[in-house]
């Protein structure tokens, strides 16, 4: 039998009555913690990329529907009401991305600091390893060209 894999991701888990839309991306026991965070991003992307085309989609159906030329009152009425329709369709889509960012932002600020801070410090490490190691190099640099002049 197969071991269950250690992982530090959170798992979600819903409610029976809340499954009414299929997820794409249900962790299984078999799947690690980059294969399930891959998993989520590729959602995010996905509800982001669909949103973005909604938007694109009705700007692109609202100037259509500004053309100039001879038309009639129902004409005019119909035009109407498919500029209105995109225009509200458009408003849903920017509301569902406002959402999303949200959801973002919140996620970004309720992570794990711990391992934010850890990398920034294994980071400032290196970085200051290197300056130590560069300032050594200058310094024997500068050694050598004053001890060639004298």
């Amino acid at each position: 039998m197969a071991e269950i894999p250690q992982t530090d991701v959170s798992r979600r888990a819903a409610l029976p009555t809340a499954s009414l839309l299929p997820r794409s991306s249900a962790p299984t026991i078999d799947q690690n913690s980059d294969e399930y965070l891959a998993a989520i991003e590729e959602e995010w992307n996905k509800k982001v990329d669909g949103e973005v085309d909604t938007l694109v989609d009705g700007m692109v159906d609202l100037v259509s529907l500004a053309s100039i030329a001879d038309k009639d009152k129902f004409r005019v009425a119909q035009e109407a009401f498919q500029a209105q329709c995109r225009a509200e369709s458009m408003i849903r889509s920017a509301h569902s991305l406002l959402s999303i960012i949200h959801s973002m932002k919140l996620m970004l600020l309720l992570s794990d600091e711990a391992q934010i801070a850890n990398r920034r410090d294994a980071e400032l490490r290196v970085v200051t390893a290197e300056k130590d190691e560069a300032k050594k190099k200058v310094a024997e640099l500068l050694d050598e060209l004053l001890r060639s002049q004298n």
